[in-house]
């Protein structure tokens, strides 16, 4: 149990819990009434407060906006059967988000000030949760550089910050999503692995394109030749290939996605085979064709399981099997839903209540 820091709490004087339509919660335009916020100064973290959620001033000149040291995690909070509050795995996005910090060249968190910030602030906004099915209370941790001073080379001051928002379920029904044959996400070597926000800003033109043909989300291939999946959207992607989950390996293009981990580690607890390793575009598109892929599908903290419906390549869209009851897509969502909720056993101790 970590030792409790003194977190300077100022609370909202005018909460706005009451303006939230639980029936209809849009994804990250509504947010709770509290941030947690502690900067980074003379070379270590400064006092860690709690304030209301609001505005910040900023220099025009903050090397963040200019340079791009800037990054982020996603992770949820589950209401629980019994009205409690859980997270779901976070120390291991307070660790992803401390690989983004070295590569990005900024101060890592330590794990004692992101857990304890985190749990007093969701346990102070912990009416936010939704008990919805399907709902959570998305939580943003951020960092970004506050040097106001033009120059390229890393920051000196920094501000990390943990603001959340309720969210509902993210796709309504199976995706349409094609190959990308041009355009590149990231390549090896590059910052792929990281959650930097230029990842996300450059891969909104391609995907734009796509959303353009129909698709709601492009999967990503590998830089060189286009020849190997990397991503689905911004999620990772898994198949099932005649009985076999398979997966991308991760590498320094693909990020290292917990629920990715926590969908393999149901699948090998499971006893299915689990091949992480490369995955060729043509074996995906012969799997298709002879009737061997019985699933594709993304994962991801905002969608969880994003199933796929369709998959195009070189224009021609190639229909997937509607998914039953028995699919492992559907079976793994909703082992991990039971899980969240405190419905089932947490054998992998991935949820910490708040």
């Amino acid at each position: 149990m970590l030792d409790t820091l003194t977190i300077s709490t100022q609370r909202t004087t005018a909460s706005r819990l009451g303006e939230l339509d639980p029936a209809n919660i849009e994804f990250g335009k509504t947010f709770a009434d509290h941030m947690f916020v502690v900067d980074y100064a003379n070379g270590e973290w400064q006092e860690p407060r709690i304030v209301p959620y609001g505005d910040m001033p900023l220099s025009p000149a903050n090397s963040a906006l200019h340079y791009g040291q800037s990054i982020f995690e996603g992770m949820k909070a589950y209401r629980t059967a019994d009205g409690g509050v859980q997270l779901f795995r976070p120390l291991d996005n307070c660790r992803r988000l401390n690989l983004s910090a070295q590569r990005m060249c900024m101060p890592e968190i330590p794990e004692e000030l992101f857990m304890q910030g985190l749990l007093q602030l969701v346990r102070l906004d912990a009416n936010w949760v939704p008990s919805a099915d399907g709902c959570s209370l998305y939580i943003r941790p951020l960092m970004f550089a506050t040097d106001g001073l033009l120059g390229v080379r890393p920051s000196d001051t920094y501000r990390f910050l943990i603001i959340t928002s309720p969210s509902s379920p993210f796709y309504s029904k199976p995706i349409r999503v094609r190959f990308e044959e041009k355009y590149v996400r990231s390549a090896e070597g590059g910052a792929g692995y990281a959650k930097n926000a230029g990842n996300y800003g450059a891969a909104m033109y391609p995907t734009k394109l796509a959303q353009k043909e129909g698709y709601n989300q492009l999967i990503w291939t590998d830089a060189s030749e286009h020849r190997y999946v990397e991503e689905s959207g911004t999620m990772n992607a898994i198949f099932v290939i005649d009985g076999r989950v398979v997966t991308p390996a991760t590498s320094s293009s693909i990020l290292d996605g917990i629920t990715r981990k926590s969908v393999l580690q149901l699948a090998r607890d499971w006893g299915m085979p689990v091949e992480e390793r490369k995955v060729s575009v043509h074996e995906i598109i012969d799997a298709l064709q002879n009737g061997t892929l019985q699933e594709a599908f993304g994962v991801g903290t905002a969608a969880t399981i994003a199933p796929m419906a369709v998959i195009g390549f070189e224009g021609k869209d190639y229909d997937l099997p509607a998914l039953t009851d028995a699919a492992f897509a559907r079976r793994v969502g909703k082992a991990l839903d039971e899980i969240r909720a405190g419905q089932a056993p947490d054998p992998h101790g991935w949820m910490v209540r708040v």
